[in-house]
């Protein structure tokens, strides 16, 4: 590419999880879309809309979100919703901003599958990021007749969360103790400063926020961390071994407030993580949310989106009724990390958890957190959010119970490449009982977690050694009644049961890895080859998380 080129816009997650539902619904959206050629594009303005209006000293400006989206006509609204379009259609006021004069230094483009971004730097070292508001979900589609006919869609669905929840989800953190960034709404002026990219990067509104990385001593918000990192590197770390973890209650209360809000799209890449000595020494990571681009979500309001939340049940929206059988699929892009945090926690922690978040958040600070919104807008967001956020909280408690039971069903627990005992033991029909201890060489060895499996809730269990000389143990009358898969990794491990005349129920499979591993069952637990692919720290990382490595 030649130099100072402009560069495609990055494909948001939107964008990615609409095509797929566009590929699985492909005749259904080609009939609609063909139907709707006539009304593909908005309408022109309305009479007397304008754009931007400056005040005397071009200090502030008042301008809308959206304009657009309110122009869609009775029946595109009908059938792909009305979601937040009076609010991104209604003119707020916000600060300008020239990089320049604010000693901003540009440093490069980003954005991932979420949005446009650029990432700024102060002369004393401190880094930012600038990202739009606004959004085009059609860029970077492919050019067939079908990608074409659906990218109004496409660039349509950004109103379906609205343009200001990510301050009001700030506010809703701090009040939580939950770690957040502090997004500030601007409006980019041109500027000779932003070079290259002047042209991807055009007055609008824009959320500006420090960026949490490296040394952030300085930063309330982030828990003044000297090290900030991300996913990535957290959780090469997490899972070299014992000198570092992931704060699970911590995490716990940051899920438990995404569900609050409704932000169903949580993938690893939306987190950071705050370095901080543990008590028993090492490191403890304590979660950073980022990237509430989806907070409020609301998707059930049109004739089209309706029937394809059903068929994609991830995309939940916002409203009172946040109900247990909504947590499976508003979960589910954080699955992943969600069994490496929670894996070992109890029910009553969950339970716990809610219930303290529901105290944190009594209706007065949630009225509190909508004040966030820009002036113009308050009193409709508040009318909108604060009637659903109360009951939501109320649900907490229930809410986080069947949270635990989500994750129980196809439990997943991950050692590392440190060397660790796992005892599984049966307490009768249909339960079993795990406990994860550190293996230590000249010390006892440390217990991790205890957890118990049911299988009214549990349908298979799968432990993963990863590297080092792990141990796993069967004890008791091993007679689950799901699936259980021990994968011993990398390393020399151990398989043994305490009685070989035991005979084992039927499910229960041990993958020894790739070194000679020692192998003393009885003749009803099946034997099967592990796989080297997820057989060490490094290659679950790269395989399980959807991440970009080697970004911070």
């Amino acid at each position: 590419m030649k130099k100072g080129a402009q560069l495609p816009a990055p494909v948001p997650v939107s964008c990615i999880r609409l095509a797929e539902r566009a590929v699985t619904l492909r005749g259904l959206l080609a009939a609609g879309l063909l139907s709707l050629a006539g009304c593909a594009e908005p309408t022109q303005p309305a009479p007397g809309e304008t754009g931007p209006v400056f005040s005397a000293d071009s200090s502030v400006v008042r301008v809308a979100a959206g304009a657009h989206y309110a122009r869609r006509g009775w029946l595109w609204q009908h059938l792909w919703g009305r979601h937040y379009r009076p609010l991104w259609a209604t003119p707020v006021s916000a600060p300008t901003l020239r990089l320049g004069a604010a000693g901003l230094e540009p440093l490069r483009a980003g954005g991932s599958f979420q949005t446009n971004s650029l990432h700024l730097r102060t002369p004393d070292g401190r880094n930012f990021v600038l990202r739009s508001v606004d959004k085009d979900l059609s860029r970077g589609i492919n050019a067939g007749w079908l990608d074409r006919a659906i990218a109004p869609v496409l660039r349509d669905q950004t109103c379906a969360a609205p343009p200001y929840g990510a301050y009001v989800a700030a506010r809703l953190a701090r009040a939580a103790h939950v770690l957040h960034t502090n997004p500030r709404l601007v409006y980019l002026l041109p500027d000779s400063t932003l070079g290259a990219w002047h042209r991807r990067f055009q007055p609008a509104l824009y959320l500006l926020e420090e960026r949490p990385a490296r040394d952030q001593s300085h930063a309330p918000s982030f828990g003044r961390a000297r090290r900030v990192v991300g996913s990535d590197s957290m959780l090469t770390q997490v899972l070299r071994g014992p000198a570092a973890h992931l704060a699970p209650r911590a995490y716990l209360r940051a899920r438990l407030l995404d569900l609050l809000v409704g932000d169903w799209s949580r993938r690893a890449d939306q987190w950071r993580w705050a370095a901080f000595p543990a008590d028993e020494g090492g490191t403890e990571f304590q979660p950073i949310p980022r990237d509430r681009d989806q907070a409020f979500f609301r998707f059930d309001d049109g004739w089209l989106t309706r029937l394809i939340s059903w068929v994609r049940p991830r995309y939940q929206t916002f409203n009172p009724a946040l109900v247990p059988t909504d947590v499976g699929p508003l979960t589910v892009t954080g699955r992943p990390l969600d069994h490496t945090a929670l894996a070992l926690l109890p029910e009553a922690t969950f339970v716990a958890e809610a219930d303290s978040l529901r105290r944190l958040l009594p209706n007065a600070v949630l009225a509190q957190a909508l004040r966030a919104a820009p002036v113009e807008v308050r009193a409709h967001l508040t009318r909108e959010l604060l009637p659903a956020l109360q009951a939501r909280c109320d649900a907490l408690p229930a809410v986080a119970r069947r949270y635990y039971e989500v994750l129980q069903e196809e439990a997943i627990v991950t050692g590392t490449d440190a060397a660790e005992r796992f005892e599984l033991t049966g307490l009768g029909p249909g339960r079993l009982q795990l406990r994860v201890f550190t293996r230590r060489s000249a010390r006892p060895d440390s217990l991790l977690g205890v957890q118990v499996y049911d299988v009214r809730r549990t349908t298979r269990l799968s432990i993963y050694g990863l590297g080092g000389k792990d141990e796993f143990t069967l004890a008791g009358r091993l007679a689950p009644g799901f699936g259980v898969h021990l994968y011993g990794g990398a390393g020399r491990n151990i398989f043994l049961q305490a009685d070989l005349s035991q005979p084992a129920g039927p499910g229960l499979t041990v993958h020894p890895g790739p070194a000679d591993d020692l192998v003393q069952v009885s003749h009803t637990v099946g034997v099967r080859p592990g796989s080297a692919e997820l057989a060490t720290a490094a290659a679950w990382v790269a395989g399980r998380y959807r991440l970009r490595l080697g970004s911070r």
